[in-house]
């Protein structure tokens, strides 16, 4: 009878110690994975540039267009949004630039436009896939956009971003305001 019982207890212990080793087998890959994933991404947004050269310093700088003009969806979305190639008809239907640069690149505008065409924007700003940044959030707290994406009013063509944008930094920022700095406020 003792026999039975040690066979009956084997026989589905198996499993479930097979299962457990999957697992832990999974996070391991998982972890690998993740890594290299973060490496590729930093990689590959690095080594792209935009389609079209958009000089940040001279939309947001010099004519001191509002973020949320063209970045609409910031204050009602988690995700801040990219502007559709009409946003930019707004102005570029009449304004064509002041030298051969910038009226090459607003042709390029006007080109994806004509076409029916979103503009294929290389992503910058970008947190890991496991978190969310609920920018409407930040916009409802009257978080500076300068906050988390620099000193945009002075950059030019944006291709590196030039905030850490980690767990860390972000935890600080959350600390010095004190604001919710529990695990759900990121990661749900």
């Amino acid at each position: 009878m003792r026999k039975r019982w040690i066979g009956r207890f084997t026989i589905g212990f198996i499993p479930i110690l097979g299962c457990l080793a999957f697992v832990l087998a999974q996070q391991d890959t998982q972890t690998e994975n993740v890594d290299v994933a973060s490496e590729m991404q930093a990689s590959t947004v690095l080594d792209q540039t935009q389609p079209i050269a958009f000089p940040h310093s001279i939309h947001a700088g010099v004519d001191q267009i509002d973020c949320q003009y063209c970045h609409f969806s910031a204050e009602r979305s988690v995700d801040a949004g990219i502007p559709p190639v009409s946003t930019c008809m707004d102005c570029h239907t009449v304004i064509g630039g002041s030298d051969e640069v910038q009226q090459a690149e607003i042709q390029k505008v006007r080109d994806y436009w004509t076409n029916q065409e979103p503009i294929p924007w290389v992503r910058i700003y970008k947190v890991a896939d496991h978190v969310h940044f609920p920018h409407m959030r930040h916009v409802a707290a009257n978080v500076d956009c300068t906050t988390c994406h620099g000193e945009v009013k002075e950059m030019d063509v944006i291709e590196t971003v030039n905030q850490p944008l980690s767990m860390g930094w972000c935890v600080s920022c959350h600390v010095e305001q004190d604001v919710r700095r529990d695990c759900t406020v990121c990661h749900y």
